[in-house]
This record gives C-alpha cells, sequence and structure tokens, in this order.
C-alpha cells in the first residue's frame, strides 16, 4: 500500500466554518509549524482473501471518524492530546498492510477495528490508531509494507444510495489503493469538520454510513469548484503537488451552498 503525505484544503475561497476544530479558521494558519503527527490505519489483506478496492476505501474513511468521535480522543482521554496535536498540524494519514502474524501483532496496539463487507464476500477490516510523531512509529507498525499492493474490485461499484455522503475521487488521478484510502479518510475528515454537532450526530448514528465513488470525468470540474470541501495533495508520493484528490459531498454541506 502506498504511503500517505497529504495537505487538506478547499479548492475555493471556503465557506465559513461550522465545527469548532476547522483547519479553515483563521487560528490554524500555523499549522505548518506545529509538530507533525501521523494518522496510521493498517488495512488486513490476506492473499487468499483480499478486500474490494471500494470496500477498502470506503471502510478506512469510517474509520477515521470513528477515530475522531472515540471517547478516548477527547477530553481527558488517553488518546486526547495526541489527535489535537495531529489535528493542529497537517492531517497526514499513511496506510499500510499486514495479514497474518503482523496483522495480529497490529490488533495488540491501542486501537480500533472498523470492519467492512464488500461484493467480493471477503470482509473488509482497517485498524487505526491514535495519531505517533512522523518519526516515533511504534515497531509493530514501522516494519509493516507501505509498497507493491493494489487491490480491484470484482465489478463495478453500484450507484450511492440517495442522501448518503459521497467521497467523490478525481477520474483523472491514477491512485494506489493505499494512497486512494488515506484521500478518502481526509476528505471525511473534511466534511466532519464542517458539520454542525447535530448534523455530526446524526452521521454517527447512521454508523457513518458513507459512499466512495469516481466521479464522471464531464462532472469534476462542477463538483471540485462548487464550494464543497476539496482535498489537495501535498505531493509527497504518486501526483503531483496541489492535485486535487477527493470532494467530500456531504448532503447537510450541500444544502449550504
Amino acid at each position: 500500500m502506498s504511503t500517505e503525505d497529504t495537505q487538506a484544503r478547499q479548492d475555493t475561497a471556503p465557506a465559513p466554518a461550522v465545527g469548532a476544530d476547522s483547519p479553515f479558521r483563521k487560528e490554524h494558519a500555523a499549522r505548518d509549524e506545529a509538530p507533525q503527527f501521523v494518522l496510521p490505519l493498517v488495512v488486513r489483506i490476506e492473499k487468499a482473501a483480499p478486500p474490494a478496492r471500494t470496500d477498502a476505501l470506503e471502510t478506512a474513511a469510517r474509520a477515521v471518524l470513528v477515530l475522531l468521535t472515540d471517547e478516548r480522543s477527547h477530553g481527558g482521554g488517553e488518546w486526547a492530546d495526541a489527535v489535537r496535536d495531529w489535528q493542529d498540524a497537517r492531517i497526514r494519514k499513511v496506510v499500510r498492510r499486514a495479514r497474518g502474524a503482523e496483522w495480529r501483532k497490529a490488533g495488540t496496539l491501542p486501537g480500533v477495528t472498523v470492519r467492512g463487507g464488500g461484493p467480493s464476500g471477503a470482509e473488509c477490516e482497517v485498524r487505526v490508531f491514535p495519531p505517533v510523531p512522523v518519526d516515533g512509529w511504534p515497531k509493530e507498525l514501522a516494519k509493516l509494507q507501505v509498497s507493491g499492493t493494489d487491490l480491484d474490485d470484482p465489478e463495478p461499484a453500484a450507484p450511492a444510495a440517495p442522501g448518503v455522503p459521497v467521497l467523490w475521487l478525481n477520474p483523472d488521478l491514477d491512485m494506489s489503493a493505499g494512497k486512494a484510502m488515506a484521500q478518502a479518510g481526509h476528505a471525511a475528515q473534511l466534511a466532519w469538520w464542517e458539520l454542525t454537532p447535530a448534523e455530526r450526530g446524526a452521521w454517527r448514528d447512521s454508523g457513518f454510513r458513507l459512499a466512495v465513488r469516481t466521479a464522471p470525468r464531464e462532472a469534476w470540474a462542477q463538483l471540485s469548484g462548487s464550494g464543497l470541501p476539496v482535498v489537495r495533495d501535498a505531493g509527497f508520493t504518486e501526483i503531483a503537488p496541489g492535485s486535487c484528490t477527493v470532494v467530500s459531498d456531504h448532503p447537510a454541506l450541500r444544502a449550504r451552498l
């Protein structure tokens, strides 16, 4: 899986942020000067039953939201300081892969495993861990591979159900599964930051229902220029700096356009 080091920004002049922790507020302007953390995600890929690509992307996006809402990430929780420091800087994410004993070792570290079930019949499992310093990975995770594996969909993904938030991938970018998983996680996080408490609660109560789909090429310009949150890549891996990778199309955000 590919590593991910990105910068999340809006593509156009941002609408007034609603979430108190939104990175679009002026007090976050010095984010690059803060100590840099990374959010580790590990996807389970067994040789005999790899997950479908779309399921892996959607599960990774939901895993980020699960981490953000975990009680350990707030107040006096054991992850709260790390999560705050991570969100005050760039929201870097790295996706690695594991199987067998490697997956079991990863599961001994504090974190949350999020599961999905794609059309391939293979259950997707992604474990998300509290943020760590960029150069301070636990040895159980530092040894895991970050490249050399990709995922496929056994058949084209069905259209997203009406009313479900959609994370639209740029149709002109060729991203590995790991890269796209991290980008989908960024997009889910950007949407979360912009929601009101009531809107956040409704999304959480739904189990963070969402879809990840590749945008129709003819619709991409309109989507990326609509005022919805857009992820722009910092260009450390795979694609050019400033590339627009994902648009967060949450119904509550679209209603405010």
